[in-house]
C-alpha cells in the first residue's frame, strides 16, 4: 500500500513539474511590432497611441503635414498656428514635445516632412522622460520609413 501511494505522489509531483513548464507561444499584433521594430528602451516602455502610416498611408497623403492628420484622430490633441504658419501641438492644453527618429525636434520641422515618409506615429499623453522638462504636454514621436521599408514602385 505503501508503494502504491508513493508512486501515485511521485507522478503527480512529476506532472506538476512538467505542467509548470510550459511557454505558451505569444502573438504579437502589428502595432507591437512596428512599437518593437522602430522604438528603442526609452520610447517603446510608455504606453501611448500607435498609427501605423507604413502599412495604411492613404489617408495621410491627403494632407501636408503630419499633425493635421492626427488632429482629429487623437483625443485631446489640438493644433494651434502661429503667425508664420507654423503648426504647434498641445496635448490637454499643454506644448507636446516633437520627436523625429527619437530626435527632439522644433515642431516648423514637420512642415518639410511628407506623410509619405511617416512609417509610424506614436503619441503619448503623459509625461515623458526622455523630453526636455519631462515633457509634461505628452510626446508626439514620428518615425520615418527606413530604407528597406521604402516602396520604390511609384518612381517607375
Amino acid at each position: 500500500m505503501k508503494k502504491i501511494v508513493l508512486l501515485v505522489f511521485a507522478s503527480l509531483i512529476g506532472l506538476s513539474i512538467f505542467a509548470q513548464r510550459y511557454s505558451g507561444t505569444k502573438y504579437l499584433s502589428a502595432q507591437e511590432k512596428l512599437n518593437n521594430e522602430y522604438c528603442s528602451e526609452l520610447f517603446r516602455t510608455h504606453d501611448g497611441i500607435i498609427f501605423d502610416l507604413q502599412n495604411d498611408n492613404a489617408s495621410a497623403k491627403a494632407y501636408s503635414n503630419v499633425l493635421e492628420w492626427l488632429q482629429g484622430r487623437v483625443a485631446g490633441l489640438q493644433i494651434y498656428y502661429t503667425r508664420s504658419g507654423t503648426a504647434v501641438p498641445f496635448v490637454r492644453n499643454t506644448r507636446a514635445s516633437v520627436f523625429v527618429d527619437e530626435v527632439q525636434v522644433d515642431p516648423g520641422f514637420l512642415n518639410m516632412l511628407p506623410a509619405t515618409d511617416v512609417a509610424m506615429i506614436k503619441v503619448i499623453k503623459g509625461p515623458f522622460v526622455g523630453a526636455v522638462g519631462n515633457g509634461g504636454g505628452g510626446t508626439i514621436a514620428i518615425y520615418t520609413l527606413k530604407g528597406e521599408d521604402r516602396d520604390d514602385s511609384d518612381d517607375e
